[in-house]
């Protein structure tokens, strides 16, 4: 079969390789039946524009870059299908790398990206570790929840987008202390994971200004269910149970609620429950999780939209720092308990 090229639906069209371009790249300088013409000649020729060509033409890829720490899991997944809309909408598509969970990996991961995409979303979730911006050699970049990232602009002078992760669990404290819990368990994430450390000290914060009387407990977890599971038969294994248990995300508060369900502990008469990221999951599981909601996919896609700023293709300007507060979404697993304040009153 005949390879249909540009000059064929030119002929076809009896229009120049010019105005075909023209046509198919969306300008404006184009009549409306000339438009038409040449849309349906290359809709009946079934002509597909050539990827690498246009690229060297127009000097842009239709690209863009996404390096994540991991793809697993219902986080990255709402992540990367909020990235994914955002690049549609524009005609864009996504080549996406993981460093699954390597620093050492992510400078390759990036260094891979040049000369491929237009313009790169990066999360480096690390704390302490470096964001490898000099490799990109003036690439356009958001980054996505790094220790950089916080509070804005990054420090490497990139666009930034991030979430109020020690707001959050300050938040969530506050509400189950509101709710008659002192003793409050927090499942924390991987000791190297910046968003782990935020929720960490917003929980220590928290405690220092609603219970100053009231020692932390703390439970290592790794952000997986594997880990919230460990950590829930722990605390089901404790001599005395916590009054409320903080995962300082969603996927380790359900792996804990499997446990203390093994463990004939029942949520949240027994005991009360909250995760953080509200994933879609949360909700669907008995009971529903309370949790702090982070609008995931729209993370992803106001990442696009700030780096489409940069790149000169936004439907209206977006500001170059970003940071997003999550919401307090109160479900079944930790309602209002004034038990454990009259069984101490009574002792």
């Amino acid at each position: 079969m005949e390879t249909v090229t540009i000059k064929v639906v030119a002929a076809a069209a009896n229009v120049s390789v010019a105005t075909v371009s023209r046509v198919l790249n969306n300008h404006s300088n184009v009549t409306a039946d000339v438009r038409d013409r040449v849309l349906r000649v290359a809709d009946k020729l079934r002509y597909t524009p050539h990827a690498a060509a246009r690229s060297l033409s127009s000097r842009r890829n239709r690209m863009l870059g996404v390096v994540l720490p991991d793809l697993y899991g219902e986080f990255f997944s709402e992540l990367v299908r909020g990235v994914d809309q955002a690049a549609r909408e524009h005609g864009l598509h996504l080549l996406v790398s993981s460093y699954h969970g390597n620093p050492e990996e992510q400078g390759a991961a990036l260094r891979a990206m040049r000369g491929r995409v237009d313009g790169l979303l990066m999360m480096s979730p690390y704390v302490g570790a470096p964001t490898e911006i000099s490799d990109l050699a003036g690439l356009p970049v958001v980054l996505i929840n790094s220790q950089a990232a916080a509070g804005g602009i990054s420090k490497a002078g990139v666009a930034a987008i991030s979430v109020d992760n020690h707001g959050g669990a300050m938040a969530m404290i506050e509400h189950l202390v509101n709710s008659g819990h002192r003793r409050i368990a927090f499942i924390t994430g991987p000791q190297d994971n910046f968003d782990a450390h935020e929720r960490l000290r917003g929980y220590r914060d928290a405690l220092t200004r609603w219970l100053p009387d009231v020692d932390e407990w703390i439970l290592q977890g790794d952000f997986n269910e594997a880990s919230g599971h460990r950590a829930g038969l722990e605390i089901a294994a404790s001599p005395v149970l916590p009054d409320a248990v903080f995962a300082a995300n969603d996927m380790m508060a359900l792996g804990c609620l499997f446990a203390l369900s093994q463990a004939g502990i029942r949520v949240p008469d027994d005991i009360g429950l909250a995760g953080f990221d509200d994933i879609p999951l949360a909700r669907y599981v008995h009971p529903a999780v309370t949790t702090m909601r982070v609008n995931i996919a729209q993370v992803g896609d106001r990442a696009v939209r700030m780096l489409l700023a940069q790149l000169g293709r936004a439907d209206s300007a977006m500001p170059a720092s970003v940071v997003m507060a999550p919401d307090l979404i109160v479900r079944e697993s930790c309602q209002r308990n004034t038990s454990f304040r009259q069984r101490a009153d009574s002792s």
